[in-house]
C-alpha cells in the first residue's frame, strides 16, 4: 500500500472491506450497480482496489494475465466502472490514474459519467449511454415517442403478441448466445458467471426477467433488467431473427416503460456507439448520457508492434 494518504491506497482484493466498499457505491452520486463487490466478484477474472479517505472514493481495477503481462480490461456485462464517489473533481480522476501501478502494462477500461475531465497525460476518449427519466407519467412519457416507434407497438397488438414477466433467465441467456456466437467473444463461463449473478440478484429483487411472446406461444423478444441507485439497467436483451418486423422489442420496451413510469428511476439503455441501437433507444426519448473510455499502452516496444 502506498502511504501517503492524500494519493488512493493500492490494496489488493483479500484485503479489501467488502462493506466499506459496498457502502460507498450504494452513497456515492455515480453510483453503479456494475462496481458492488458482488457483481465484481462474479464478472471480473481478478480484481484489485484503489481507495481513498477511508472508502470514500474508490476504484476497481479488474485485471488479467497474457504472456506474464497484467493489464486492466473492462469485464462483459459491465458497461462502466472507473472511479466512485462524491464530489469527484478532475484532480480526483488524475490522482486515481496516476496511482494506478506500473505493473498494469495496457488499460483498456470505461470510466463513468463523473469522470469525464481534461486529465493532464491520460486521453479520455468519448462514449454514449442513453437514459430516460422515468419520473413523468406513462401518458407523458409515450407522448415523446417516435412515430416509427408507435407504429411498432401497435403492430406488435394487432399481431396479438404478449408479455410475460419473470420468465427463467436461461432462456435469454441462450437466446443471446445463439444470436451474438457469431461476432461476440464472451464465453460460456462468463455467460455463467452472469446467469448466478442474475440469481443473485431476483433473490434480492433487484432483477427481473420480459419475454414477448405471438399467439401461438414462441418467445420472439427477450430481456432482463437490474436495478440498483435508482437505476433500471437494461442489461441483456435477445430476439430471434424472425422478431424483426413484429414490433416485439418496441412492445417489450413500452411495457417495461408503461410499469415504471410515475417513479424516481432513470432507465438506463447501456449504450450505444452504433447508430442503429442508438436509434432505437432514442426513439422512446432517451437522452444521451456520456462517459469515457480510456485506453494505455506502456508494452515494451516489441510487444507494442506486435499488438498493432
Amino acid at each position: 500500500m502506498r502511504k501517503n494518504l492524500h494519493s488512493p491506497l493500492y490494496i489488493k482484493n483479500e484485503e479489501i472491506n467488502k462493506e466499506k466498499w459496498d457502502a460507498c457505491i450504494s452513497n456515492a452520486g455515480n453510483g453503479l450497480i456494475y462496481a458492488y463487490s458482488f457483481y465484481l466478484d462474479n464478472m471480473c477474472r481478478q480484481w484489485d482496489a484503489l481507495v481513498l479517505d477511508d472508502y470514500q472514493v474508490v476504484m476497481p481495477l479488474p485485471f488479467n494475465k497474457k504472456y506474464q503481462i497484467e493489464y486492466l480490461y473492462q469485464p462483459y456485462f459491465t458497461a462502466s466502472l472507473g472511479i466512485f464517489g462524491n464530489n469527484i473533481k478532475h484532480t480526483t480522476v488524475q490522482a486515481f490514474l496516476e496511482n494506478v501501478p506500473a505493473k498494469f502494462k495496457y488499460w483498456d477500461i470505461y470510466l463513468n459519467r463523473g469522470n469525464f475531465f481534461s486529465i493532464s497525460n491520460f486521453e479520455l476518449y468519448e462514449r454514449n449511454n442513453y437514459v430516460l427519466r422515468l419520473n413523468h407519467n406513462y401518458e407523458s412519457t409515450r407522448d415523446n415517442f417516435s412515430e416509427n416507434h408507435v407504429r411498432n407497438i401497435k403492430k406488435a397488438v394487432r399481431k396479438g403478441l404478449y408479455l410475460e414477466k419473470n420468465i427463467d433467465a436461461r432462456k435469454v441467456i441462450g437466446l443471446a448466445k445463439k444470436q451474438t456466437r457469431s461476432f461476440s467473444g464472451v464465453k460460456n463461463k462468463d455467460f455463467l458467471n452472469f446467469y448466478l449473478l442474475c440469481q443473485h440478484l431476483a433473490g434480492l429483487n433487484k432483477a427481473t426477467t420480459y419475454g414477448v411472446f405471438d399467439p401461438s406461444g414462441e418467445l420472439l423478444s427477450s430481456a432482463i433488467f437490474f436495478f440498483s441507485n435508482k437505476r433500471i439497467y437494461f442489461i441483456l436483451g435477445a430476439n430471434i431473427p424472425q422478431s424483426k418486423n413484429t414490433g416485439s422489442s418496441h412492445f417489450l420496451m413500452n411495457e417495461v416503460i408503461r410499469e415504471f413510469s410515475g417513479k424516481p428511476l432513470l432507465l438506463d439503455f447501456e449504450g450505444s456507439d452504433i447508430k442503429s441501437i442508438a436509434r432505437f433507444y432514442e426513439g422512446f426519448g432517451a437522452t444521451p448520457e456520456k462517459y469515457p473510455g480510456l485506453r494505455v499502452n506502456r508494452l515494451p516496444r516489441l510487444i507494442k508492434l506486435f499488438k498493432k
